[in-house]
């Protein structure tokens, strides 16, 4: 089991949901969140006063997946959020040593589903 986690633009959001449904990957967790990479960021001007962006806006993926999903998913996640600009994102790929859903009590591969 493996725990995907990936950060991407938000505007890009739908492009990824509709690739991970096509690779049959229904279930995730979405963030919004404020992070900065290599972009670093940029200024801007508001009534003359300069102000430092360096938070930007991002949205973290969390995808739990058996070992067969792995390739699929992260594929799916390149294709959909893929601009091939600075600041397309990241994905992180986790061991996941246990999951159990709280309705069953199922525990491991029949967790995640």
């Amino acid at each position: 089991m493996k725990l995907i986690i990936a950060m991407i633009q938000p505007h890009k959001l739908p492009d990824v949901k509709k690739a991970l449904f096509d690779a049959e990957v229904h279930k995730m967790t979405i963030t919004n969140v404020l992070g900065c990479g290599q972009q670093k960021g940029f200024s801007e001007t508001y009534r003359g006063v300069v102000h430092e962006v360096n938070l930007l806006k991002k949205v973290r993926l969390e995808i739990a997946v058996n070992e067969d999903f792995v390739q699929p998913t992260i594929d799916a996640i390149i294709k959909g959020a893929r601009t091939g600009k600075i600041g397309d994102g990241k994905i992180f790929v986790l061991d996941l040593p246990q999951c159990i859903r709280i309705r069953t009590g199922e525990k491991g591969n029949e967790a995640i589903g």
